[in-house]
């Protein structure tokens, strides 16, 4: 990463460069530029298991997979209706929850989901009930991401060994058997407790000697709160902090830690906060950084992204992982889906960069708050870009100039580099 410690003809002509070449392609690999799949608009739904072989009254959870032009797997907005047009049985519209009726044979694409006016189907084969015995209990959602005293409703599906969804009986009995929370014994609906964490295979659904397990990560209910006394900071940097340009202001604490270097900030900088030099409130924010990154990477993916990307997209809530790289050209939006605690986390191996004029955009009630890119190596965040969430990197954090950012820049080992750049906390 090139720093310059003033203005130059030499530092315009490289961001320039850098500009270009991000606006090209948004990552590079040892081979040259990331191939860039370019934001669509959705084109196809799939429908899966299709088909679905099934005994009469069974139940199966239908899941609905939306794609652009390209191929890539996108978000389906609005949230797609299901309804059943060729018999078979009965859907929940919301769900996607099948019940299997008392009549044999195949419908022959009868599960359909919509949304707009895109629409997948999927096929079910009812067969004669009493078939093969029940073998196994999955579990979905697997895993299933929530905030402090959340719910989520789990389903339980059966099948015998040949793969055939049968009926569970006698029904599931749910427990909870790693901690998390608790779960209606009859129902299956889950309540996080006030333990933040991973709690692996701990929803348990048994009939009989059979059962099913699912994971559960229960996070801080206020996104801010997982960075402990790290919150208060705007800006934290590991090595140094480092200014150029008079423009530059900042609402929040600013500190550095273990390093002793903060230099170039305007005078009144910041306010609403203070400096913090490698004293004892930086150590301690460092420290619950590191706490909050070790946690943020551990989360389950939920949806893996690599060689996508970010911009022209929009996310609900959930986890986004990238197992290298990660670009943003043009706006990617967060949809808090009318939830203001819906928490977003963008994992990224390696680095992120962003396009000049890049933009992020929060609708529905998603906060800024809520939304983390963890980042495994550094992050440097375009010219002129309007940028939201909280930054925690492994190495390092650059805003070029005239990046603005509604959020943290936290830098656990490396520096923070910052050039003209309005900086606040949400």
């Amino acid at each position: 990463m090139l720093t310059f410690s003033r203005p130059s003809a030499q530092r315009a002509l490289v961001l320039a460069s850098v500009a270009l070449l991000v606006g090209t392609s948004g990552c590079f690999t040892a081979k040259g530029p990331c191939p860039l799949v370019a934001p669509r608009p959705l084109a196809t739904i799939a429908v899966t298991p299709n088909p679905a072989t099934m005994a009469i009254n069974a139940t199966q959870q239908f899941v609905a997979t939306g794609k652009d032009a390209n191929g890539v797997v996108i978000t389906i907005l609005p949230a797609p209706t299901w309804s059943v047009v060729a018999g078979g049985g009965t859907i929940n519209s919301t769900s996607g929850v099948f019940t299997a009726g008392a009549a044999t044979g195949t419908f022959t694409n009868t599960v359909k989901a919509t949304s707009g006016g895109i629409s997948g189907f999927a096929t079910v084969i009812v067969t004669a009930a009493g078939g093969g015995a029940l073998a196994t209990i999955t579990v979905t959602p697997n895993p299933a991401t929530m905030a402090v005293n959340a719910t989520q409703q789990f389903i339980a599906t059966g099948k015998d060994a040949g793969g055939v969804v049968v009926p569970i009986t006698p029904a599931p009995t749910w427990s909870v058997v790693a901690a998390g929370g608790t779960i209606n014994s009859g129902s299956g609906l889950f309540t996080a407790g006030g333990v933040t964490g991973t709690f692996t295979n701990t929803v348990k659904a048994t009939s009989g000697l059979i059962s099913g397990t699912a994971t559960v990560t229960v996070s801080a209910s206020g996104g801010a709160s997982l960075l402990g006394s790290a919150a208060t900071f705007a800006v934290l940097g590991g090595s140094t902090v480092t200014n150029t340009g008079s423009t530059t202001t900042i609402v929040g604490d600013v500190g550095v830690n273990p390093g002793s270097a903060l230099t170039g900030l305007p005078i009144g900088q910041p306010t609403g906060g203070s400096r913090h030099v490698n004293d004892a409130a930086a150590v301690t924010a460092q420290s619950n950084l590191t706490t909050a990154y070790n946690d943020l990477a551990g989360r389950p993916c939920g949806t893996n992204m690599t060689s996508l990307d970010l911009g022209g997209r929009t996310l609900a809530a959930g986890v986004y992982c990238f197992n290298n790289s990660a670009a943003l050209t043009g706006a990617v939006t967060f949809d808090g889906g009318g939830n203001p605690n819906a928490l977003f986390i963008i994992q990224v191996a390696s680095t992120l960069t962003t396009a000049s004029n890049a933009a992020v955009t929060l609708i529905n009630g998603a906060n800024a708050n809520n939304v983390y890119w963890q980042i495994g190596s550094s992050a440097t965040v375009g010219s002129g870009s309007a940028f939201k969430g909280n930054i925690v990197a492994l190495q390092s954090v650059t805003l070029n100039t005239g990046a603005n950012l509604v959020g943290r820049a936290l830098a656990r080992n490396g520096a923070v580099t910052l050039d003209s750049n309005a900086i606040s906390l949400p």
